[in-house]
């Protein structure tokens, strides 16, 4: 199977990060997962939700293997389980509804108390005016409700008396506000009972209870036998796990039939852990549960596990084997009763148009200038197969159609420029939607819109961005418009991208300069040319990834290092060759203000045309920090350590892979609600036909009567 692991990371020993996983622990879950035969992707989440996503929607695994606590709040745990069921993703472990009920351990109780689950006496306490504690057996223990791995949890949580009480309680809201537990503080031992729903075993996959040794030579004495924070994280070596606990055979079995009666309470899934305290009586009190038990090397479940005969990787395997059984995955095919959806590799049709003519530097040959190079389309091919897909070449010639006839895919990573006119680059797109071929990047119409500078302004000054006052041209005779008051103002063609016909002349100074190049361009493309107010001032471009909501990439700058260059532009020799002339800063070093006025103007453009999945828009800006709306490319260019959005990526800490793969994650999302319509259309449904039945007073009853059939 296809599998993807997520997982936070532990950057630091800092307590926000305790419940994170090493390196080491990842390290050793992706071998034993690659040691089982599947293929894995990790997946770091600690960062934005929607690259998680993206990411995950790119890969589209079979089933994820999920250890990521989530950041922050009450239901952090639940999130990513939430998210992959949204998505449509199989995971292990159990649902976002037990983990937000398990993370709270007030609830927890509050649900098993109903079930004659013995645990300790205990009160919640949001506010410190709210502590009652008279009517519990001090000692009491003070330790966070909504918090794993010991968190909160030392030697001085203990109090002895109400007025010690009321001082830690005080103290734990301060670090912990959402709320801390009072709890009796039973003297005797913690014991952990390892759960693993795979195992058949005489007590349901309940393992042997487990305990914690400590070294007494490392630990030092303590006034309370507590698996505590500083045993958990300082002291960690300091503590090896006992397999089976040392208990009786009555107790043992005591345990583990309380252990089974709270996991089907909760239905919890695939693995847990359920901690106990049991008194110096040998009476067993239920303390939490843990549904995103640790699977760090030496873990309690790994010991307890041996004792059934099971490895490390037989842990990992029981894991997989449990949520596979769940969700009907066998051979990495979802079989199931919901709306089937096709997991693991797609067929990925790669649109491209091919750069055989190499353009010179004059500028007189660049009839190719938009079309990729071979080693960037092997680039690209590249990193869509890193994905675990297959890619399937489709060069944009005219027998693209008859092709794509012949040619199954599943959704196509267009990047093709076209043949000729100001739609070619809707040409690809309008056939796939013809054909009803999920691709990635802007529909057809933005496409059009978007290529056609003067068309793309129009639009984003409706939307209330600023643009370079502009007219078209279309013999060099035409008046120019009032509203050009001076120059010089800049010309180029209507609709090229890749700066075609943008040279170190299209800068004119004077009319008669300026009705020259426009003559040239006319002729040379064939097309209206532009000509627009020349903004004097830096020049950055923005990328945006994503879909309803973009994500906005921060600015790139353009700097010209020509100094006595008076009205620079970003022309095609730059991009023919940028290294002595020009730099770029990513990010560009902007405050605060001109950062969102950016970012507001690139995703209010973005929105406005109606770009889908990728776009790079241009913006100038003058001396008065007033952003103007140069141009928008949806269709970027994506050579790896040159072009302008791979920079982008790169200076935010997004490499090429991940770029390629949260592009293609729009057009795998559309295939799957694709596919789900198709679903949905197909199920029988009911139509009903008239049966003749008995005739009453003169008139023929009619009972209808229900038939199936394909709709």
């Amino acid at each position: 199977m296809r599998i993807a692991l997520t997982y936070n990371l532990r950057l630091s020993d800092a307590e926000e990060e305790a419940e994170f996983d090493s390196q080491e622990t990842v390290n050793a879950l992706a071998g034993a997962i690659e040691r089982l035969g599947h293929r894995l992707e990790r997946f770091e989440v600690s960062g934005p939700a929607s690259r998680t996503v993206a990411r995950l929607e790119a890969y589209s695994p079979d089933l994820i293997f999920n250890i990521a606590e989530g950041r922050r709040g009450r239901f952090r745990e639940a999130f990513y389980p939430a998210l992959f069921d949204e998505l449509g993703f199989p995971y292990t472990g159990s649902d976002a509804y037990a983990l937000a009920i398990t993370l709270d351990k007030q609830l927890t109780k509050l649900i098993l108390q109903k079930h004659d689950i013995r645990t300790p006496g205990w009160q919640y306490v949001e506010k410190l005016s709210e502590l009652k504690v008279e009517n519990l057996h001090f000692p009491v223990i003070i330790k966070p409700n909504f918090e794993g791995s010991s968190k909160g949890i030392t030697q001085d949580s203990v109090a002895e008396t109400l007025e010690e009480a009321r001082a830690k309680v005080g103290q734990a809201l301060a670090r912990y506000p959402a709320g801390v537990l009072v709890e009796e503080y039973i003297s005797g031992r913690d014991i952990t009972v390892p759960y693993l729903a795979a195992v058949d075993n005489d007590h349901d996959g309940v393992l042997a209870p487990v305990e914690y040794d400590f070294d007494p030579a490392q630990v030092g004495p303590r006034r309370y036998n507590i698996y505590d924070y500083e045993l958990k994280t300082r002291l960690e070596k300091a503590v090896s796990t006992r397999a089976p606990a040392r208990l009786t055979a009555p107790l043992d079995q005591t345990l583990r039939t309380m252990a089974g009666r709270i996991l089907k309470v909760l239905d919890v899934r695939d693995l847990t852990r359920v901690d106990f305290r049991v008194s110096d009586a040998g009476v067993p009190y239920f303390l939490e549960v843990n549904a995103l038990p640790s699977l760090e090397p030496g873990a309690g479940i790994y010991a307890s596990a041996a004792l059934e005969g099971m490895h490390v990787d037989g842990v990992i395997n029981a894991i997989i084997q449990s949520a596979a059984r769940r969700y009907k995955l066998r051979d990495g095919m979802k079989k199931s009763n919901r709306p089937a959806r096709k997991s693991g590799p797609l067929k990925v049709g790669f649109a491209y148009n091919v750069k055989r003519i190499k353009p010179t530097w004059d500028a007189s040959e660049d009839s190719e200038a938009e079309y990729d190079a071979p080693s960037t389309l092997q680039a690209i091919r590249e990193a869509i197969a890193s994905w675990g897909h297959e890619v399937v070449d489709l060069e944009a010639t005219s027998e693209l159609p008859s092709v794509l006839a012949t040619t199954p895919v599943d959704v196509v990573f267009n990047i093709a420029e076209g043949f000729k006119g100001r739609n070619r680059e809707s040409q690809v797109p309008a056939i796939l939607e013809l054909l009803d071929i999920p691709y990635t990047g802007s529909d057809p119409a933005t496409l059009s819109i978007a290529l056609d500078k003067a068309l793309a302004k129009k639009v984003v000054r409706q939307a209330g961005i600023l643009t370079p006052t502009f007219q078209l041209m279309t013999t060099g005779k035409e008046r120019l418009i009032k509203e050009f008051t001076s120059f010089p103002l800049i010309v180029k063609p209507v609709a090229e991208g890749s700066s075609k016909g943008v040279v170190s002349k299209s800068v004119c100074h004077s009319e008669q300069e300026l009705r020259e190049v426009v003559r040239e361009l006319v002729q040379k493309y064939r097309q209206p040319a532009l000509v627009e107010e020349y903004v004097a001032g830096r020049e950055f471009t923005v990328g945006l990834l994503g879909e309803r909501r973009p994500k906005v990439m921060p600015p790139m700058e353009i700097i010209f290092l020509d100094k006595g260059e008076k009205t620079p532009v970003y022309s095609f020799q730059h991009k023919l060759d940028w290294n002595d002339r020009i730099r770029y800063d990513a990010p560009a070093k902007v405050d605060t203000a001109t950062l969102e006025r950016l970012r507001s103007a690139s995703r209010g453009a973005f929105m406005a045309l109606g770009c889908r999945d990728v776009a790079r828009i241009d913006f100038r800006m003058d001396e008065r920090g007033r952003v103007y709306f140069i141009e928008c490319n949806p269709l970027p260019g994506l050579t790896p350590g040159w072009s302008d959005l791979v920079l982008i990526g790169q200076g935010c800490g997004m490499d090429y892979r991940t770029l390629i793969g949260e592009i293609l994650s729009g057009a795998i999302r559309r295939y799957k609600e694709r596919e789900q319509r198709r679903n949905a259309d197909a199920a029988p449904v009911v139509a009903l036909q008239p049966k003749p039945e008995e005739k009453s007073a003169g008139a023929q009853v009619v009972v209808l009567e229900p038939r199936v059939e394909s709709k």
